[in-house]
Protein backbone atom coordinates (compact mmCIF):
# COMPACT_ATOMS: atom_id res chain seq x y z
CA UNK A 1 0.00 0.00 0.00
CA UNK A 2 1.26 3.45 -0.87
CA UNK A 3 0.61 6.55 1.15
CA UNK A 4 0.55 9.97 -0.44
CA UNK A 5 0.66 12.89 1.93
CA UNK A 6 0.14 16.58 1.36
CA UNK A 7 3.37 17.30 3.22
CA UNK A 8 5.94 15.59 5.42
CA UNK A 9 4.46 14.64 8.76
CA UNK A 10 7.57 15.79 10.54
CA UNK A 11 6.57 19.38 9.83
CA UNK A 12 4.04 19.07 12.65
CA UNK A 13 5.95 20.67 15.51
CA UNK A 14 5.19 22.09 18.91
CA UNK A 15 6.32 25.18 20.69
CA UNK A 16 7.87 23.88 23.93
CA UNK A 17 6.23 26.70 25.87
CA UNK A 18 2.70 25.92 24.71
CA UNK A 19 0.50 22.94 24.02
CA UNK A 20 -0.55 24.08 20.57
CA UNK A 21 1.29 23.17 17.37
CA UNK A 22 3.60 26.01 16.34
CA UNK A 23 2.31 28.08 13.49
CA UNK A 24 -1.34 27.08 13.49
CA UNK A 25 -4.22 29.52 13.68
CA UNK A 26 -7.78 30.65 13.51
CA UNK A 27 -10.07 28.85 11.15
CA UNK A 28 -9.50 29.04 7.43
CA UNK A 29 -11.46 27.52 4.61
CA UNK A 30 -10.79 23.80 4.28
CA UNK A 31 -10.00 22.30 0.91
CA UNK A 32 -9.49 18.57 0.68
CA UNK A 33 -6.29 18.55 -1.30
CA UNK A 34 -4.47 21.15 0.72
CA UNK A 35 -3.02 21.06 4.19
CA UNK A 36 -4.87 23.51 6.43
CA UNK A 37 -3.20 25.81 8.88
CA UNK A 38 -4.88 28.12 11.28
CA UNK A 39 -2.96 30.77 13.13
CA UNK A 40 -3.72 31.41 16.77
CA UNK A 41 -3.83 34.81 18.41
CA UNK A 42 -2.64 33.44 21.73
CA UNK A 43 -0.60 30.58 23.10
CA UNK A 44 -2.72 28.88 25.73
CA UNK A 45 -0.90 26.72 28.23
CA UNK A 46 -2.04 23.38 29.51
CA UNK A 47 -3.18 23.06 33.10
CA UNK A 48 -2.60 19.57 34.40
CA UNK A 49 -3.99 20.20 37.84
CA UNK A 50 -7.62 19.40 37.11
CA UNK A 51 -9.25 16.00 37.10
CA UNK A 52 -12.77 14.73 36.38
CA UNK A 53 -15.17 15.25 39.29
CA UNK A 54 -16.93 12.07 40.38
CA UNK A 55 -20.66 12.29 40.90
CA UNK A 56 -22.88 9.71 39.24
CA UNK A 57 -22.29 6.03 38.50
CA UNK A 58 -22.10 4.46 35.10
CA UNK A 59 -24.67 1.78 34.58
CA UNK A 60 -23.65 -1.41 32.84
CA UNK A 61 -26.75 -2.57 31.12
CA UNK A 62 -27.05 -0.97 27.68
CA UNK A 63 -25.47 -1.98 24.47
CA UNK A 64 -23.56 0.16 22.11
CA UNK A 65 -23.20 1.45 18.64
CA UNK A 66 -20.59 1.37 16.07
CA UNK A 67 -19.43 1.61 12.55
CA UNK A 68 -17.39 -0.78 10.59
CA UNK A 69 -14.33 0.97 9.41
CA UNK A 70 -12.47 0.66 12.54
CA UNK A 71 -12.25 -1.13 15.80
CA UNK A 72 -15.02 0.88 17.33
CA UNK A 73 -16.99 1.04 14.11
CA UNK A 74 -18.64 -2.31 14.11
CA UNK A 75 -18.20 -3.35 17.50
CA UNK A 76 -20.96 -2.03 19.52
CA UNK A 77 -22.11 -1.39 23.01
CA UNK A 78 -19.99 -0.42 25.89
CA UNK A 79 -18.52 -1.10 29.15
CA UNK A 80 -19.36 -1.68 32.75
CA UNK A 81 -16.73 0.56 34.23
CA UNK A 82 -18.00 2.09 37.43
CA UNK A 83 -16.61 5.60 37.32
CA UNK A 84 -18.60 8.37 38.96
CA UNK A 85 -18.47 11.49 36.89
CA UNK A 86 -20.66 14.47 36.44
CA UNK A 87 -22.93 14.62 33.38
CA UNK A 88 -22.16 16.64 30.29
CA UNK A 89 -23.50 20.16 30.00
CA UNK A 90 -22.94 20.67 26.28
CA UNK A 91 -26.62 20.55 25.35
CA UNK A 92 -30.08 19.71 26.70
CA UNK A 93 -29.55 16.10 25.69
CA UNK A 94 -26.34 15.76 27.63
CA UNK A 95 -27.68 15.96 31.14
CA UNK A 96 -27.95 12.18 30.94
CA UNK A 97 -25.25 10.60 28.80
CA UNK A 98 -26.76 7.14 29.21
CA UNK A 99 -29.96 8.42 27.60
CA UNK A 100 -27.87 9.73 24.71
CA UNK A 101 -26.13 6.37 24.44
CA UNK A 102 -29.45 4.57 24.05
CA UNK A 103 -30.80 7.22 21.72
CA UNK A 104 -27.79 7.26 19.41
CA UNK A 105 -26.82 3.62 19.63
CA UNK A 106 -29.68 1.33 20.66
CA UNK A 107 -28.75 -1.84 22.60
CA UNK A 108 -27.46 -4.86 20.70
CA UNK A 109 -27.69 -8.51 21.78
CA UNK A 110 -24.94 -9.58 24.13
CA UNK A 111 -23.66 -12.28 21.74
CA UNK A 112 -23.49 -9.73 18.94
CA UNK A 113 -21.24 -7.41 20.90
CA UNK A 114 -18.98 -10.23 22.03
CA UNK A 115 -18.72 -11.59 18.50
CA UNK A 116 -17.45 -8.35 17.03
CA UNK A 117 -15.19 -7.53 19.93
CA UNK A 118 -13.58 -10.95 19.58
CA UNK A 119 -13.21 -10.65 15.80
CA UNK A 120 -11.59 -7.25 15.97
CA UNK A 121 -9.26 -8.28 18.76
CA UNK A 122 -8.03 -11.57 17.29
CA UNK A 123 -8.53 -11.53 13.54
CA UNK A 124 -6.87 -8.18 12.98
CA UNK A 125 -3.64 -8.55 14.89
CA UNK A 126 -1.88 -10.93 12.46
CA UNK A 127 -2.61 -8.48 9.68
CA UNK A 128 -1.13 -5.40 11.34
CA UNK A 129 1.88 -5.37 9.04
CA UNK A 130 0.32 -6.64 5.85
CA UNK A 131 -3.17 -6.39 4.41
CA UNK A 132 -4.65 -9.86 4.02
CA UNK A 133 -8.26 -9.33 4.94
CA UNK A 134 -9.53 -11.58 2.19
CA UNK A 135 -7.85 -14.62 3.73
CA UNK A 136 -9.83 -14.34 6.93
CA UNK A 137 -12.32 -17.17 7.22
CA UNK A 138 -15.67 -16.08 8.57
CA UNK A 139 -19.01 -17.86 8.64
CA UNK A 140 -21.66 -16.87 6.13
CA UNK A 141 -23.47 -15.00 8.88
CA UNK A 142 -22.82 -11.30 8.39
CA UNK A 143 -19.89 -12.22 6.13
CA UNK A 144 -20.00 -8.99 4.17
CA UNK A 145 -20.19 -6.87 7.28
CA UNK A 146 -17.12 -8.42 8.87
CA UNK A 147 -15.03 -8.32 5.70
CA UNK A 148 -15.63 -4.60 5.35
CA UNK A 149 -14.53 -3.99 8.90
CA UNK A 150 -11.51 -6.24 8.71
CA UNK A 151 -10.31 -4.76 5.45
CA UNK A 152 -10.69 -1.17 6.57
CA UNK A 153 -9.14 -1.84 9.93
CA UNK A 154 -6.18 -3.85 8.67
CA UNK A 155 -5.40 -1.44 5.87
CA UNK A 156 -5.41 1.43 8.25
CA UNK A 157 -3.49 -0.13 11.10
CA UNK A 158 -0.92 -1.76 8.87
CA UNK A 159 -0.04 1.13 6.61
CA UNK A 160 -0.65 4.31 8.50
CA UNK A 161 0.96 3.15 11.73
CA UNK A 162 3.99 5.33 11.02
CA UNK A 163 1.80 8.40 10.80
CA UNK A 164 0.06 7.49 14.04
CA UNK A 165 3.39 6.93 15.77
CA UNK A 166 4.59 10.41 14.84
CA UNK A 167 1.24 12.00 15.65
CA UNK A 168 1.01 10.52 19.13
CA UNK A 169 4.61 11.38 19.91
CA UNK A 170 3.30 14.89 20.51
CA UNK A 171 1.59 13.64 23.67
CA UNK A 172 4.66 12.05 25.21
CA UNK A 173 5.45 13.73 28.50
CA UNK A 174 2.91 16.48 27.84
CA UNK A 175 -0.57 15.03 28.39
CA UNK A 176 -1.29 13.39 31.74
CA UNK A 177 -5.03 12.90 31.27
CA UNK A 178 -6.15 11.58 27.88
CA UNK A 179 -9.60 10.69 26.58
CA UNK A 180 -9.87 8.36 23.59
CA UNK A 181 -13.25 8.25 21.91
CA UNK A 182 -14.08 4.96 20.20
CA UNK A 183 -11.21 3.18 21.88
CA UNK A 184 -12.39 -0.27 20.81
CA UNK A 185 -9.79 -2.92 21.68
CA UNK A 186 -7.20 -0.24 22.45
CA UNK A 187 -4.76 -0.48 19.51
CA UNK A 188 -3.71 3.17 19.91
CA UNK A 189 -2.66 2.88 23.55
CA UNK A 190 0.80 1.59 22.74
CA UNK A 191 1.52 4.84 20.90
CA UNK A 192 0.83 7.30 23.70
CA UNK A 193 0.10 5.60 27.02
CA UNK A 194 3.38 3.93 27.95
CA UNK A 195 4.28 6.55 30.57
CA UNK A 196 3.28 5.31 34.01
CA UNK A 197 1.84 8.69 35.02
CA UNK A 198 -0.62 8.92 32.11
CA UNK A 199 -4.30 8.44 32.94
CA UNK A 200 -6.56 7.34 30.07
CA UNK A 201 -10.34 7.33 29.80
CA UNK A 202 -11.47 5.04 26.98
CA UNK A 203 -14.94 5.72 25.56
CA UNK A 204 -16.77 3.05 23.59
CA UNK A 205 -20.41 1.96 23.42
CA UNK A 206 -19.53 -1.76 23.28
CA UNK A 207 -19.15 -3.18 26.78
CA UNK A 208 -17.40 -6.25 25.39
CA UNK A 209 -14.47 -4.09 24.34
CA UNK A 210 -13.52 -3.40 27.94
CA UNK A 211 -11.53 -6.57 28.60
CA UNK A 212 -9.54 -6.18 25.38
CA UNK A 213 -8.88 -2.48 25.96
CA UNK A 214 -7.71 -3.18 29.50
CA UNK A 215 -5.37 -5.88 28.23
CA UNK A 216 -3.99 -3.44 25.65
CA UNK A 217 -3.43 -0.86 28.38
CA UNK A 218 -1.43 -3.34 30.45
CA UNK A 219 0.55 -4.37 27.35
CA UNK A 220 1.34 -0.70 26.74
CA UNK A 221 2.86 -0.48 30.21
CA UNK A 222 0.02 1.32 31.98
CA UNK A 223 -0.72 0.56 35.62
CA UNK A 224 -4.25 -0.97 35.63
CA UNK A 225 -5.52 1.81 37.90
CA UNK A 226 -4.61 4.42 35.27
CA UNK A 227 -7.06 3.15 32.66
CA UNK A 228 -10.83 3.60 32.89
CA UNK A 229 -13.24 2.20 30.31
CA UNK A 230 -16.44 4.25 29.99
CA UNK A 231 -19.53 3.16 28.12
CA UNK A 232 -20.71 6.18 26.18
CA UNK A 233 -20.87 7.82 22.77
CA UNK A 234 -19.03 10.81 21.32
CA UNK A 235 -22.14 12.97 21.32
CA UNK A 236 -22.34 12.90 25.14
CA UNK A 237 -19.00 12.41 26.88
CA UNK A 238 -19.37 11.56 30.58
CA UNK A 239 -16.58 13.85 31.73
CA UNK A 240 -16.46 17.30 33.27
CA UNK A 241 -15.75 20.48 31.32
CA UNK A 242 -12.03 21.21 30.85
CA UNK A 243 -11.00 17.93 32.46
CA UNK A 244 -8.51 16.32 30.04
CA UNK A 245 -5.24 17.38 28.43
CA UNK A 246 -5.88 15.61 25.13
CA UNK A 247 -8.57 13.80 23.17
CA UNK A 248 -7.68 11.05 20.70
CA UNK A 249 -10.00 9.86 17.93
CA UNK A 250 -9.09 7.61 15.00
CA UNK A 251 -11.70 6.50 12.48
CA UNK A 252 -14.55 7.58 14.72
CA UNK A 253 -16.34 10.53 13.16
CA UNK A 254 -17.45 8.54 10.14
CA UNK A 255 -19.91 6.68 12.35
CA UNK A 256 -21.17 9.11 14.98
CA UNK A 257 -24.73 10.31 14.46
CA UNK A 258 -23.85 13.99 14.84
CA UNK A 259 -20.31 15.08 13.90
CA UNK A 260 -20.75 18.68 15.01
CA UNK A 261 -22.10 17.64 18.40
CA UNK A 262 -19.25 15.17 18.90
CA UNK A 263 -16.69 17.89 18.11
CA UNK A 264 -18.48 20.25 20.47
CA UNK A 265 -18.09 17.63 23.19
CA UNK A 266 -14.39 17.22 22.37
CA UNK A 267 -13.86 20.95 22.87
CA UNK A 268 -15.92 20.96 26.05
CA UNK A 269 -13.87 18.33 27.87
CA UNK A 270 -10.49 19.71 26.74
CA UNK A 271 -8.61 22.03 29.03
CA UNK A 272 -7.55 25.41 27.57
CA UNK A 273 -4.68 24.67 25.22
CA UNK A 274 -5.62 20.98 25.14
CA UNK A 275 -5.07 18.91 22.01
CA UNK A 276 -7.38 16.87 19.80
CA UNK A 277 -5.45 14.29 17.75
CA UNK A 278 -7.39 12.75 14.89
CA UNK A 279 -7.17 10.41 11.91
CA UNK A 280 -10.31 9.98 9.80
CA UNK A 281 -11.26 8.64 6.39
CA UNK A 282 -13.20 11.19 4.36
CA UNK A 283 -15.06 11.74 1.11
CA UNK A 284 -13.07 11.80 -2.10
CA UNK A 285 -12.80 15.00 -4.10
CA UNK A 286 -15.95 16.03 -5.95
CA UNK A 287 -16.01 14.99 -9.59
CA UNK A 288 -13.73 11.98 -9.17
CA UNK A 289 -14.76 8.43 -9.98
CA UNK A 290 -14.08 7.43 -6.38
CA UNK A 291 -16.50 10.08 -5.11
CA UNK A 292 -19.19 8.82 -7.48
CA UNK A 293 -18.56 5.28 -6.25
CA UNK A 294 -18.72 6.42 -2.64
CA UNK A 295 -22.03 8.16 -3.28
CA UNK A 296 -23.48 4.97 -4.75
CA UNK A 297 -22.19 2.61 -2.07
CA UNK A 298 -22.73 4.90 0.93
CA UNK A 299 -26.32 3.83 1.78
CA UNK A 300 -25.30 0.17 1.75
CA UNK A 301 -22.15 0.94 3.72
CA UNK A 302 -24.20 2.59 6.46
CA UNK A 303 -26.47 -0.44 6.64
CA UNK A 304 -23.87 -3.21 6.72
CA UNK A 305 -21.25 -1.22 8.63
CA UNK A 306 -23.38 0.07 11.48
CA UNK A 307 -23.59 3.67 10.40
CA UNK A 308 -20.23 4.26 8.75
CA UNK A 309 -20.45 7.11 6.21
CA UNK A 310 -18.20 7.23 3.16
CA UNK A 311 -19.01 10.77 2.06
CA UNK A 312 -18.44 12.90 5.13
CA UNK A 313 -16.15 15.91 4.78
CA UNK A 314 -14.73 15.46 8.24
CA UNK A 315 -11.68 17.63 7.64
CA UNK A 316 -13.91 20.58 6.89
CA UNK A 317 -16.02 19.87 9.97
CA UNK A 318 -12.94 19.87 12.20
CA UNK A 319 -11.50 23.02 10.66
CA UNK A 320 -14.81 24.84 11.17
CA UNK A 321 -15.50 23.53 14.68
CA UNK A 322 -14.10 26.60 16.43
CA UNK A 323 -10.74 25.32 17.66
CA UNK A 324 -8.16 28.05 18.24
CA UNK A 325 -5.67 26.18 16.10
CA UNK A 326 -5.99 23.41 13.53
CA UNK A 327 -3.30 21.55 11.60
CA UNK A 328 -4.80 19.19 9.02
CA UNK A 329 -3.02 16.96 6.53
CA UNK A 330 -4.44 14.80 3.77
CA UNK A 331 -3.18 11.43 2.65
CA UNK A 332 -4.29 8.72 0.24
CA UNK A 333 -4.08 5.09 1.28
CA UNK A 334 -3.92 3.65 -2.22
CA UNK A 335 -5.10 0.12 -1.49
CA UNK A 336 -7.91 1.10 0.83
CA UNK A 337 -10.30 1.57 -2.10
CA UNK A 338 -13.46 3.23 -0.79
CA UNK A 339 -11.77 4.80 2.23
CA UNK A 340 -8.55 5.83 0.52
CA UNK A 341 -8.74 9.59 1.33
CA UNK A 342 -7.77 10.35 4.92
CA UNK A 343 -7.21 13.45 7.02
CA UNK A 344 -5.02 13.50 10.10
CA UNK A 345 -3.63 16.14 12.38
CA UNK A 346 -3.99 18.13 15.57
CA UNK A 347 -6.48 20.74 16.76
CA UNK A 348 -5.88 22.98 19.76
CA UNK A 349 -8.59 24.35 22.02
Amino acid sequence: MTLYSSRPFSSLSFDPNTRCPSGITRRTKFTYQNHVRVRSDSSPTLDNSESPTKKTSLESSCAGRFCSCRRRHLIQAAATALLPISPSKASDFHYDYTAMLNRVHPPRPDWYEEFYASVLNTAMEPYEAEVSAHFISISNFDHMHILIVVECYCLFRGKIAGYKLQLFTNLKGKAKKVLEIGIGTGPNLKYYASDTDVQVFGIDPNRKMEKYAKAAAVAAGMPPANFKFLRAVGEALPLNDASVDAVVGTLVLCSVKDVDLALKEVKRVLKPGGLYLFVEHVAAKDGTFLRVLQNVVDPLQQTVSDGCHLTRETGKSISEAGFSGVDINTTLVSNATLISPHVYGIACK
